[in-house]
């Protein structure tokens, strides 16, 4: 435990303007002191003024939300070679029960650190912030290209029957460029000019959309090529599946093990049983968008990987479910990509 290895545990509820610190002795948790600080320059120099003055040890940072509002004083206290680990949210039954406010936080966070194995350090590195900022936009333009294509389906139910007879029809990219191509006219009844402008206008959001979201994948192709190519011969593993696995690992020995690892992604096998049924599930804690990425690569591997499929048919011959066959399947990815992040060659930052 990490009770057994320091001597304070400095825990930080983070926010957007303001961090909350409480130092905590090693190892019965008892706090030392208590202060919240500003989320700027000068707020980390304070904290880390503060650390000095009253965990003079061993000490190591707890630091909740450090990819998030915490990242600032995460890069500034490594800068300054402080032991910094990534602490989790606490559980909501547990604020439910104890109560919630930044203090209690930033002394739960110091406190569950002490308890727990070696956290996970927090993601470094300024490619890969380049990458997860990659990934937050060109997520948010697919979110937009595939509601406006909803919207546009959904205006083309209720148009006049004229239109809606030429359009119903149409793939989606001879749909997109006759409805952009979509002009007023002066003899239309006023809900059909309505629906031409709406049409037209959802077509140019679409395309829009589109071209935003190619641009920012062969962006994310650019870093994932100079961070990790060896992700991109692995079957089912794309330039969005690489990124978003690198974004989670971020750096050799982030993650103490593979088990570690798998546990991030939410594939680690959790007991399941009871009475004469011994069996086991999923997690479905961890980092959901990794999660999202190993499940992509099972879909692919599932219907093009001849190995793959030989697996998952012998798992079934064995009395296993589908789905049991899928979690097998999960945990052997997080194993050999880890494992292939781990010992591939030094990555730039």
């Amino acid at each position: 435990m990490l009770a057994d290895q320091v001597d304070y545990v400095v825990g930080v509820d983070t926010h957007l303007d303001e961090h909350v610190l409480a130092v905590v002795a090693s190892p019965g948790g008892a706090v030392v002191a208590q202060r919240a600080v500003a989320a700027n320059a000068r707020g980390y120099a304070q904290a880390l003024r503060f650390a000095q003055r009253y965990a003079g040890g061993t000490r190591v940072w707890a630091i909740e939300g450090a990819g998030h509002y915490g990242a600032g004083l995460a890069r500034y206290l490594n800068e300054r070679d402080e032991a910094v680990l990534e602490a989790g949210r606490s559980p909501r039954n547990e604020r439910r029960l104890r109560g919630k406010d930044d203090q209690l936080d930033a002394v739960r966070a110091a406190r569950v650190a002490l308890t727990s194995e070696p956290l996970a350090l927090p993601r470094s590195g300024q490619r890969r912030e380049a990458l997860r900022l990659l990934l937050v936009a060109r997520r948010s333009a697919v979110d937009v290209r595939r509601e406006a294509l909803v919207q546009l389906r959904s205006v083309i139910v209720t148009a006049p029957d004229a239109l809606r007879d030429e359009l119903r029809g149409l793939p989606v990219q001879r749909l997109l460029d006759r409805c952009n191509r979509l002009r007023r006219s002066t003899a239309a009844a006023p809900d059909e000019l309505a629906t031409r402008l709406v049409l037209r206008s959802l077509a140019r959001r679409i395309v829009a959309a589109s071209v935003e979201a190619d641009e920012l994948e062969r962006e994310i192709l650019l870093h994932v090529r100079v961070l990790a190519p060896q992700l991109l011969d692995e079957p089912g593993v794309g330039p969005i599946v690489a990124a978003q696995l690198l974004v989670a690992w971020s750096h050799r020995g982030r993650l103490r093990s593979e088990a570690a690892f798998a546990r991030l992604a939410g594939v680690a096998p959790l007991p399941a049983s009871s009475g004469q049924t011994t069996r086991h599930r999923l997690s479905r804690g961890g980092d959901r968008q990794l999660n999202r990425a190993l499940h992509t690569i099972v879909l692919h591997r599932r219907q093009h990987d001849p190995a793959t499929k030989d697996y998952i048919a012998r798992r079934i011959a064995e009395g296993k479910t589908r789905r049991d066959a899928t979690r097998l399947l999960k945990r052997y990815l997080a194993r050999n990509l880890y494992r292939l992040l781990e010992n591939g060659s030094p990555l730039p930052t």
